[in-house]
């Protein structure tokens, strides 16, 4: 296989138990966020196949009753780059591309995966690679309003000039100072709960020691910049999409407003 999809998921959520289960409703009806996340994943054309990755029995059954391919994952797994890591090796996979789809990020675009994975392709110096998108005015307001009410939701990103990603935190960066921003303005990028490895990143993600700034953020993905791995940032576009992530109960209310809006 070229590229495989894998969809992490665990129950005990420390923010949001049962996550993975939740029952969101949509215009094409209700739909656990776990199923919805596989629907995702599935419409990505360069996948040559999709796991959902869990440690779950209860997760596991929801999956394989809409049709999900399963892997059974070690329940030590801290995050999902570990369990991406733990069922490549329990499913004796061999892929060129793993994609790490997380189970909390339904309103992924197709999109959004195959310019990851292109990018991938087109540099193979990449050790991996994640997707950022440029926030609009009122996904920037939402940022906010969950930092001011003491709620951790989003991740932003910032990089260099060649995209190559410095720092990743669930603050708000770079400081804005409360200016305001026009559309396409905003000089803050959201970032994509999804990411591109090769087997090898992973193999050795799987051997570094947790570290003090992932620990602090909460973000796997600090783990590759803190040691040493090369991890790009590549910007991708909304096309009129509006991107967000359930990382808390209050974040059900959002996701089903846009869902309902999608045929």
């Amino acid at each position: 296989m070229d590229t495989v999809i894998l969809i992490p998921a665990r129950y005990a959520s420390t923010r949001y138990p049962g996550k993975p289960l939740v029952v969101l409703e949509g215009a094409d009806g209700p739909k656990s966020l776990i199923q919805r996340s596989w629907e995702a994943a599935k419409a990505v054309p360069e996948a040559d196949a999709v796991f959902v990755c869990t440690d779950d029995a209860r997760i596991a059954e929801a999956a394989r009753a809409f049709g999900a391919d399963v892997i059974m994952t070690d329940e030590a797994c801290r995050n999902g780059t570990e369990r991406c890591a733990d069922a490549l090796a329990k499913a004796s996979l061999d892929p060129k591309l793993v994609v790490n789809l997380q189970g909390d990020a339904p309103l992924t675009p197709s999109w959004f995966l195959s310019e990851l994975i292109a990018a991938m392709k087109a540099d193979e110096g990449l050790d991996a690679a994640t997707p950022v998108l440029r926030c609009d005015p009122e996904t920037l307001e939402m940022f906010l309003e969950d930092r001011r009410n003491g709620r951790v939701g989003g991740t932003t990103a910032v990089f260099t000039v060649k995209n190559d990603a410095l720092y990743f935190s669930k603050e708000v960066i770079p400081y804005t100072g409360g200016k305001t921003f026009a559309a396409g303005d905003v000089p803050v990028f959201h970032h994509v709960g999804v990411y591109a490895y090769r087997p090898r990143a992973l193999a050795a993600y799987g051997s570094w020691p947790e570290g003090t700034l992932e620990k602090l953020e909460g973000l796997e993905q600090l783990r590759f910049l803190e040691n040493g791995a090369r991890l790009k940032c590549v910007e991708v576009e909304g096309r009129g999409r509006v991107f967000w992530e359930l990382n808390n109960p209050e974040d059900v209310a959002r996701i089903e407003s846009i869902l309902k809006k999608e045929a």
